[in-house]
């Protein structure tokens, strides 16, 4: 009854002095680093634009095992896609695509085509929210396998702490 009174009698000022406050939250930027295989997937039409979507598995040291996708317009345009972390948070990312024919002398022998371009953290979900960054990608297409082969790196910035308003 007394805590009940003593709620019931403080003015809103007063209330309002006794609510916690979330601490600032810590804005943290490091390195990232990707590397997945992606299969190739059967394209989609949308808007009278011919996508060529990659479904991916693979691995990164800051984010662990990890799925995804990519979907690559035929023609001009960034492909668009996620990153799905084994904890179910999704991070959003969009990269460029200049598929060149051949490969670099630093490329295994097996490489038939290949594209380096940059690429954009674009947000997510769970430990993603707010998260920027970008870097390059290091892609290319092996006569081996029907694979695509990925190597990203680059810098992520993420936003820790409780970012949500009392």
């Amino acid at each position: 009854m007394m805590v009940a009174g003593l709620l019931f009698s403080c003015t809103d000022d007063e209330f309002q002095a006794i609510k916690i406050s979330n601490p600032e939250p810590e804005i943290v930027t490091g390195p990232f680093e990707a590397v997945f295989t992606g299969n190739y997937m059967d394209g989609c039409e949308i808007g009278g634009i011919t996508y060529v979507r990659i479904e991916f598995t693979g691995t990164s040291v800051q984010l662990g095992n990890l799925t995804g996708y990519l979907e690559f317009p035929e023609g001009p345009g960034d492909a668009q896609g996620h990153i799905v972390t084994a904890n179910g948070d999704v991070l959003y990312i969009s990269c460029q695509h200049k598929v060149k024919v051949g490969r670099e002398p630093n490329h295994p022998k097996h490489v038939i085509s290949y594209w380096r371009d940059p690429f954009v953290i674009l947000g997510g979900t769970g430990q993603f929210e707010g998260a920027t960054g970008n870097g390059m990608t290091d892609d290319y297409n092996s006569c081996e396998d029907e694979n695509s082969h990925h190597r990203w790196r680059g810098m992520i910035t993420l936003i820790k702490g409780d970012t949500k308003k009392q």
